[in-house]
């Protein structure tokens, strides 16, 4: 397996950019693609998080973490979302676009967030636009959450036990979809919110930075994490969804060869533990 994906005898990998007129195309090529390449590599991008306890994240217990993620979640709109599938082996699948092969990240662009109305973090929203977002686009051509929402659940993806979910520090990106996914705030409770994460979720969800708690060297945020294990981004832009789950993705299963006893701690997300 090549990581990396740098490999030069393999074809190039593409961030297929979705938007409204491409959705329905996009969730049949990820429907078509889900049984052979079962593991589901996710990254959102959104507007910051506008509410912080002033008590610092490592005193807060996972309730009093969770009603912050709440308060944020709940007010917030998405405005990426990338998936990322692979087989065991960490291969990707491919599609042939306007006659040239790739293998395929996918990368949804959402309509929902005005930054003339709905709230958000000026340095956040500044990352992403210095990142290659253009909010007016995806204003103009952009997803609507509820019809992402709708295809997701007939997708194949989600409240399947044959699929495996892969997270970066995942607990926000994961609160998104379950939000995006009921059509309502989230839970008030944290028990009430792991049940319906493993409804929709399964029993195999993972989150790779709890992971870093088996490799005693191995700490930071995504980008650092895969420096210390020799992975470089490959495709895309740092900040940008769709680039984020591949990474998270090559991370993942270079981790996973350094357990013998298979990947541990299915089910929990950091932070809320």
């Amino acid at each position: 397996m090549d990581v990396n994906g740098v490999d030069p005898n393999r074809y190039p990998i593409l961030i297929r950019e979705v938007w409204a007129g491409n959705l329905k195309i996009a969730f049949k090529e990820i429907s078509d693609s889900i049984d052979k390449f079962p593991c589901i590599s996710m990254d959102t991008e959104y507007p910051g998080r506008i509410y912080n306890s002033p008590v610092p994240f490592s005193q807060q217990s996972p309730a009093e973490k969770y009603n912050v993620l709440k308060l944020n979640v709940d007010e917030l709109k998405l405005i990426q979302v990338g998936i990322t599938l692979s087989d065991a082996n960490g291969n990707l699948p491919e599609l042939v676009i306007k006659g040239e092969r790739f293998r395929v990240v996918w990368q949804f662009n959402f309509s929902d967030f005005n930054r003339m109305y709905d709230p958000y973090v000026e340095a956040s929203i500044q990352l992403l636009v210095d990142s290659g977002i253009d909010l007016q686009r995806n204003l103009d051509f952009g997803i609507r959450s509820i019809d992402f929402g709708e295809l997701l659940m007939s997708s194949g993806l989600v409240c399947s036990d044959s699929v495996s979910w892969v997270t970066f520090q995942g607990e926000f990106d994961i609160a998104f979809l379950l939000k995006i996914l009921r059509g309502r705030n989230l839970p008030v409770g944290l028990d009430e919110f792991f049940k319906f994460v493993k409804m929709f979720f399964g029993d195999k969800l993972y989150d790779v930075k709890r992971l870093t708690w088996h490799f005693p060297n191995v700490h930071g945020g995504l980008d650092v994490v895969a420096e210390q294990f020799g992975l470089v981004r490959v495709a895309g832009r740092q900040h940008q969804a769709g680039s984020d789950s591949l990474l998270t993705c090559h991370v993942f299963y270079s981790m996973r060869d350094g357990f013998v006893d298979g990947v541990p701690y299915a089910g929990v997300l950091h932070g809320l533990t």
